[in-house]
């Protein structure tokens, strides 16, 4: 007696699981793409086209060695190519440093403040004014610093002036930019180490932190990238000079957007060729420290192995 055996080499019948795409939401698929696609093309155009205007006027200045080191001082800028903008990259890093010596331990301790303190009675008012000096235009620091640095005090300008003005505009990006790193810190890790007996201040230097350092950093490097870019501080608070200036309390000292400006209303080819120049070199040295966030980040990143 035989007994029926399935075919098993027989395949199986095909189903429909989804219907198919209808050709009303099928238009609607491509129109989303098609706009998400127009978008970007219309955000990268603008960048593509300042880069390439800067790069191809810009380039040829900066394969000198002379122009990386020396200064335009005895050089006619508007008959003469020689020279560099040594003294205008000195300068810049200068008033950025000057600044970030205040502007860091500043902003790290009033960020721990805020997270680490945020039921003081300080946090609430601090966190506002922090708001409100986040939105004040370079200009109006400028002018404070002005007023009160070289009127009341009686102080020549100088790239110290520069530098005050620069430390309220990078303070509220480090206190941020630290206060938003360790709230990112698990609350787990606070009190585990209340758990241990570690008084509050040491949990935050031996494990807050730590852990946060590598946002922190990066918050860091982007506010100095920030204010380098600042010309309103350099065309109120401190003269063009066209020669390297190591006193940082008076005399002038120029930085690479005022020697920009300088350059453009000289208005000659060889000032145009300076000025492209100097716009150039200002990108590079912005894209190095966005580079350096960047790699701090990783580089200082907790372990998880």
């Amino acid at each position: 007696m035989s007994q029926a055996t399935p075919d098993l080499q027989k395949p199986a019948k095909r189903t429909e699981t989804f219907h198919p795409i209808s050709g009303g939401r099928r238009f609607r698929n491509n129109l989303a793409t098609g706009i998400f696609a127009a978008s970007f093309i219309l955000a990268v155009i603008p960048l593509v086209a300042l880069l390439w205007t800067v790069i191809s006027n810009g380039l040829p200045a900066l394969f000198s060695f002379e122009w990386w080191t020396s200064s335009l001082r005895g050089i006619d800028v508007n008959t003469t190519f020689d020279g560099g903008v040594g003294h205008a990259i000195y300068g810049t890093f200068v008033q950025a440093i000057i600044a970030a010596v205040f502007s860091v331990p500043i902003g790290i301790l009033t960020g721990i403040m805020l997270v680490e303190y945020s039921d003081s009675k300080f946090a609430r008012p601090t966190s506002y004014m922090v708001d409100i000096l986040a939105g004040v235009p370079s200009i109006v620091a400028a002018l404070f610093i002005f007023g009160l640095w070289i009127m009341t005090f009686g102080n020549d300008l100088s790239a110290f002036a520069v530098a005050l003005a620069l430390v309220l505009l990078m303070l509220p990006v480090v206190i941020r930019s630290t206060e938003e790193m360790l709230k990112l810190v698990p609350d787990e890790l606070r009190e585990a180490a209340w758990a241990l007996g570690i008084p509050k201040w040491k949990t935050i230097v031996s494990v807050v932190i730590p852990t946060a350092i590598s946002g922190m950093i990066s918050g860091i490097f982007i506010a100095l990238a920030r204010v380098m870019g600042e010309t309103a501080p350099v065309l109120i608070l401190v003269g063009y000079t066209a020669r390297y200036n190591y006193d940082l309390m008076s005399g002038n000292m120029v930085s690479l957007p005022l020697l920009i400006k300088v350059m453009r209303d000289s208005g000659s080819e060889p000032a145009y060729f300076r000025l492209w120049g100097a716009a150039l070199t200002l990108i590079i040295i912005i894209g190095l420290f966005n580079v350096l966030a960047a790699f701090a980040s990783k580089a200082l990143a907790p372990k998880t192995k």
